[in-house]
């Protein structure tokens, strides 16, 4: 049986436990907020580039359908994940997905080019056996996702440009409200104008059609650029409000797991203590009977 000095530790070191797993759990709970503000806030952003890029397309020629011939095309990707872990299975589900996904399309997998947002899915991605070309680290607030999504976007013109990559996916765990989330991923490039085309066919939110008077194509060049921007800044968003709400969830079971350890000690503390107060009572008593016989 451990001596009260050892329980006395040990309960020590559960108490400072405690707060650091409370103090981590408030942190996440106001950083889950934060994020889901920030992709509240684009939405509406989100819509008028979407409704620009209508109005621009507006009376051409819906492009034909893309033929798939992944096979003489390069592939890349983006994987957002983590810099830190007591999140759970955060970076390993991302990556289990994103690989699935990749491995479907029949592209060469020993030429697919990757890029890791956060150190922890990058280990993940490397322990799979695939290799980073690049390795970017995940922004510390929703103010600084821009700086990491023009990083990005000055890599994917690296790859069309200097690496000859076509298809460009991306791949992010997507907040679901509260503690859930589930990996989600889509071909960001080349982007699909059809679904613009579509967008005729919902009802209009104003009385006059909005027209412009700039070139098209330089237009069309402008308003691609901030749907790219746009799409990366919110799955870099949702990927963040997931990490923490996958880390208040693992705080959570942690508490739950300290207090019953906490009650388990503090029960085998006092039983120690009482043991001790009982062998001292004892003997003293056995001191006094000894003394007591001498006398007589």
């Amino acid at each position: 049986m451990e001596s009260l000095d050892q329980l006395h530790r040990q309960l020590e070191s559960l108490d400072e436990l405690h707060t650091i797993v409370k103090t981590m759990k408030a942190l996440s709970a106001a950083s889950i907020r934060q994020y889901e503000q920030a992709v509240s806030a684009l939405a509406a952003y989100y819509l008028t580039v979407e409704r620009g890029l209508h109005v621009a397309l507006e009376g051409t020629e819906p492009p034909s359908p893309p033929r798939r011939h992944h096979e003489s095309k390069r592939l890349a990707a983006i994987v957002f994940g983590s810099d830190h872990g007591l999140c759970g299975r955060f970076n390993e589900e991302i990556t289990e997905y994103a690989l699935e996904r990749m491995d479907s399309a029949a592209a060469d997998p020993q030429h697919r080019l990757l890029l890791a947002v956060g150190a922890r899915v990058a280990a993940s991605l490397e322990h799979a056996g695939q290799r980073i070309e690049e390795n970017f680290l995940v922004p510390g607030s929703a103010s600084q996702i821009t700086a990491t999504v023009q990083q990005i976007l000055l890599k994917l013109d690296e790859w069309r440009e200097q690496a000859g990559v076509h298809y460009i996916y991306l791949f992010y765990n997507r907040h679901s409200g509260g503690e859930g989330y589930h990996p989600t991923g889509f071909e960001l490039l080349p982007i699909n104008l059809r679904r613009f085309h579509r967008l005729e066919e919902e009802i209009w939110p104003s009385r006059v059609l909005p027209t412009f008077t700039m070139e098209r194509e330089a237009l069309l060049s402008r308003l691609l650029h901030q749907y790219l921007f746009v799409t990366i800044f919110r799955a870099c968003a949702e990927s963040q409000a997931s990490e923490h709400a996958s880390r208040l969830a693992a705080m959570q079971s942690a508490e739950r797991n300290l207090n019953e350890r906490q009650e388990e000690v503090t029960m085998l503390f006092r039983r120690a203590r009482q043991n001790t107060i009982t062998a001292e009572l004892l003997d003293v008593v056995a001191g006094f009977e000894a003394i007591t016989s001498e006398e007589q």
